[in-house]
Order: structure tokens, then sequence, then C-alpha cells
């Protein structure tokens, strides 16, 4: 079995037990990888490949075995709309007709708030996320491919997963159906046109973007994240010719050319590699190469005000001083003023705790859009780094200043710094239950979790609990009860449990009382978890049964 995405294996282990007879492999691997993970499998004896949607389609091509195509069942469809219905995102459905159908009348019976769009080829779907992303659309649930170019173009993903009783009945057609496909490469007339001598990392796709051709000199695979494979192709399918952007790889910068050429009626796309500059050779230095567009939580008053001075300042090449407690989101809020204003060009992270200083003045800038600087508590000399702003500012490079701290005045003024105070969590409680929801509907794509959705009980508890670290508190909690909630829906009990379990010293450390105080507190919250069993509390406390008697009784 060929699983196009991770979260699926748990769910295929889970299936294998009720096939005692027949021995089951598994590996993951979407489209093309998927395909070698097939082609591996065969070698190794498999007879029946088992994979879903576009990855299933692929191998079928490759392989002289018979492939089963997993078919999404009505279960499916309802969890993975439900959910998607859930972050409250201007969403859209897009896939084939088998996906479409099934939607579209489960829509039409829950009176569910999405749009469905039927494409009858996988090239149609790179040019209609583009069209749905200038309507206004957030968010596009369908299968990989779609999840996939729906990320390369900054939009979130939301991919339809399938359940046990699809897999089930995968295995079961896997006694049945047997039948064969056979694969077929052109490559010649496109070596006339491209000298392998004169490029050295060199990818080639036919007009299905099936890879036909590859060489990588410089690394033992390819060096292209799947991310920056599907942006390249999605811009030479609507624009046909020439394209060229800048990739973080490997730690150095590289300029990629891609090249649209037409052989015999059939379409070719060429894609060179060149490495150019070895930016992160330096220490402090990194570029946020995530091009996954994550919600906004913004229902707090606060928050959009805050969105609404940033985004002015942004757009008008103004220095933006984020300042506020560790978890307040300014690390997430440069990446998404960024991504939603200057996604063509690089960000850039200076970590001023570890760089060096002296190379302030050195660094190239090419392709450098935005610049993020933490840490500037470390700097030892501000005239260098003022004299470093400005010359970004010439160069139309927008700069943010992240710090837990406060700067000196005298640079604040210098650089004309506008400093926007990032609020707690506490500050912002409206915002917590669509930070929830969005963390939920994570870890439920990330690891396969059951629970879809959050109950208002469960909200409440939330949001009055204790986040020293903000929002980083908040997304490990979630983390935790989505790992131990076994319903569809988190109740508040889970959330207590775990909560008293996961983050017993966030439930006491802030409370009023003397340090003798709160260690009584602590001992009595192990105590409760422990069903009063003092061998277990003490155990878990570090002590003795004397020692927690006695502190007891202090």
């Amino acid at each position: 079995m060929v699983a196009p995405y991770e979260s699926m294996i748990p769910v295929i282990e889970e299936c294998i037990g009720y096939f005692p007879t027949f021995e089951i492999r598994y590996s993951i691997g979407d489209l093309h990888e998927g395909v070698k993970q097939a082609i591996q499998a065969v070698r190794n004896g498999a007879e029946i490949i088992i994979s879903r949607g576009g990855t299933a389609k692929l191998i079928k091509k490759n392989v002289r075995v018979p492939v089963l195509d997993m078919q999404l069942s009505g279960y499916d469809m309802i969890r993975s709309l439900s959910l998607a219905t859930n972050l409250e995102s201007k969403t859209a459905i897009v896939g084939f007709s088998n996906i479409t159908s099934g939607a579209q009348s489960i829509i039409d019976l829950l009176d569910l708030p999405l749009k469905v769009f039927t494409v009858a080829d996988s090239d149609e779907v790179a040019p209609l996320i583009l069209e749905l992303k200038n309507s206004g659309y957030q968010q596009i649930v369908g299968d990989v491919i779609t999840v996939k170019t729906s990320n390369a173009y900054g939009l979130k993903g939301f991919l339809i997963q399938s359940g046990k009783e699809s897999i089930m009945n995968a295995l079961e057609d896997a006694k049945l159906v047997h039948h064969y496909l056979n694969d077929k490469n052109n490559l010649m007339k496109v070596m006339e046109q491209f000298i392998l001598k004169d490029h050295q990392n060199l990818l080639i796709l036919d007009d299905k973007n099936e890879i036909i051709y590859e060489r990588w000199n410089d690394f033992h695979t390819s060096p292209l994240t799947e991310a920056d494979l599907y942006i390249l192709i999605t811009d030479l399918e609507i624009n046909k010719q020439k394209v060229t952007r800048s990739f973080m790889i490997q730690d150095h910068l590289f300029d990629v050319t891609g090249y649209f050429i037409q052989v015999n009626q059939q379409s070719f796309k060429v894609i060179v590699t060149e490495k150019t500059v070895s930016i992160l050779e330096q220490k402090g230095l990194s570029i946020d190469a995530d091009t996954t567009s994550e919600p906004i939580a913004a229902a707090s008053e606060v928050i959009r005000n805050i969105l609404i001075h940033i985004e002015t300042l942004y757009k008008n090449n103004q220095i933006i001083l984020l300042q506020g407690r560790k978890g307040t989101s300014k690390d997430f809020i440069t990446r998404y003023i960024h991504q939603r204003y200057s996604d063509e060009g690089l960000l850039l992270t200076i970590n001023f705790k570890e760089f060096d200083h002296d190379y302030l003045d050195k660094m190239p800038l090419r392709n450098i859009r935005t610049i993020r600087l933490i840490h500037p508590e470390y700097i030892d000399e501000y005239q260098r780094l003022s004299h470093f702003i400005k010359e970004c500012l010439t160069h139309h490079i927008r700069i943010f200043i992240l710090t837990e701290s406060m700067l000196p005045t005298e640079f604040i003024q210098e650089v004309k710094m506008n400093k926007i105070i990032m609020p707690d969590l506490s500050e912002r409680k409206e915002d917590i239950r669509i930070l929830a929801q969005y963390f939920i509907a994570y870890y439920n794509q990330k690891y396969g979790t059951i629970p879809v959705k959050i109950n208002g009980e469960a909200i409440q508890f939330l949001e009055n609990f204790t986040y020293p670290n903000n929002i980083d508190n908040l997304k490990n909690l979630i983390k935790q009860v989505a790992l131990n909630e076994k319903d569809y829906v988190i109740q508040k009990e889970t959330i207590e449990r775990v909560a008293t379990n996961e983050h017993l010293p966030a439930d006491v450390i802030f409370q009023q009382g003397t340090l003798k105080e709160i260690e009584k507190e602590i001992i009595k919250l192990v105590l409760k978890a422990e069903n009063n069993n003092q061998t277990r509390a003490a155990e878990r406390l570090g002590i003795n049964r004397a020692t927690l008697w006695r502190k007891l009784k202090e």
C-alpha cells in the first residue's frame, strides 16, 4: 500500500490485522515519490498496489501489476467537510467528479456553506485555484494534488482523508481486482534542445507533469521541495514561457529557471537549477521557506486594529517594531504579512543572538523582500544596524524588528520605528476559539487525531486558563487534548484531565500564596490526579511517602 499522506499510516496499521493471511506492506509517497515507492515494491515482489487519487493514477502508468484506487466513502466526506466548515474560512471544494458529486449531495443535505468546483483533468486544477484565490477563497478542500497546488498559491489546502472503512474496502477489493497498464516516456527531442553538459542540475517533466528525466550533479537527489516544484509548474502552465524564481535549497540561495517547450504537439517543462550565493553559511541567518499560508485569528478588536496598522505601515515601507512576550504571534504575523504582500520575494531572518555583526554590511540582499530582526538586544553597535536598515529601505526591503524587551529610545527615534505592542492571549480571549479550532484541524491532518471540533464548555475552560507562553502553551495543550480525546467533539473533561497532567505548574504557579502553600496545592492536585493513591503520587513527585505525608500535615 502506498499512502499519499502520513496520517493514513495509523489507520492502515489498524486494518492490516483483519487480513492475517495476506502479507501487507506499506510506505508513504505522494505522486512521483509514490511512483518510486511502488516500483521498488514491485521489485521486492509485490503483486498488487493500493493507493489513492492522483498517486494511484500515476502508479498505474509505471508498474505492470494491478493498481487499486482507494475510493472515498460517505463517512470520509462528512468528516472532512464538517471539519473544513468549522474553520470558518471561505471554502471551495475542488476535485474530479468522483469527489465533487458526493460532496455536493452532502453539502445540500447538511446545508453547509461550501462551494463545489469540478475538474475533468489535473491540468485544470492550478488555473482554477488561482481564479478562486482572486475571488477571495481562503481554503481549498480536495485530494493531495489540490491541497499542494493550493499551498503553493498561499491558500490553506484541506485534505479529504480516507477512513478505516475505505481502507478496509480497498483491501477487500485487492482480492478480486487484476489489471495491468503500460508506462511510456518521451525524451529524445527534448535532449536536442538542451545540451546536458551546460546544465549541472536539470529536471524534465512531460505534459502530465511526470518526471521523465533528472540529473543533479551537485546533490544526491532533487533539492527542490514539492512546494517549490508546484510553484514552478503552476507558473509555467499559466504563462507558458520562461519563469525564474529564487529558493533556499540546503542552506544556499538558488536561481531556478523553468522553460515551457513544445515538441511534436507535446509540451514539456524543463527546470534548470543554478547555485548562486551561500547566504546561510553565516550563523544566525535563515530564510523562511514555508509557503503555506495559515489563517489569522482576528476575532478580537485589538488584533484587528493591530493588523490594520501593520498592513498600512508595511505597504508604505515603514519600519515596524513588534514588542511582546513569548508566544504573542510576532513571528507569525511577520510571515503572514510577507506572504500576503511580498510572496514573490524571500523573507530573511537575522538572529542577533548568533549573527556576526561585522558581516552586516556585506550581506547580499538579492531577492529579499522582507527582513525580520530578532533578539536586537544583543546588538553591540546600533549605529551600524541603523545604517543597514536605511540601506534596506532604499531597496524597498521591508523591516520587522521583534523583541520581548525595550529598545533604546534613541535608536527607535533615529530609524523612525513604529512600535506596536503585541497583546498577551489573556487580552484577546475572543481569538482562543478560532486558534483552538485551527490547531484541532492541524493535528487532525498531521497525526490523524479523532476530534474535529470543540464544545462550548471546553472553549470557556480554555478562555479562563493560564498561558504563561501565550499561544505556544495553547497549541501544545490542544495537541495533547487531540491525542487523548476519543470523541469527535472535544469535551471540557478531557481538557481538565490533560491540563492537570501536562500543565500542572501553569495552574498553580501564578496563584496567590507562599512557596509552601503553593507546594501543598501541587501535592493535592497530583493526589487528585492519581485517585488519592499516595504511593503513585509520591513516585510522580520524586519523593517518598513519608515526605509526602509530612508536607501535607505542615
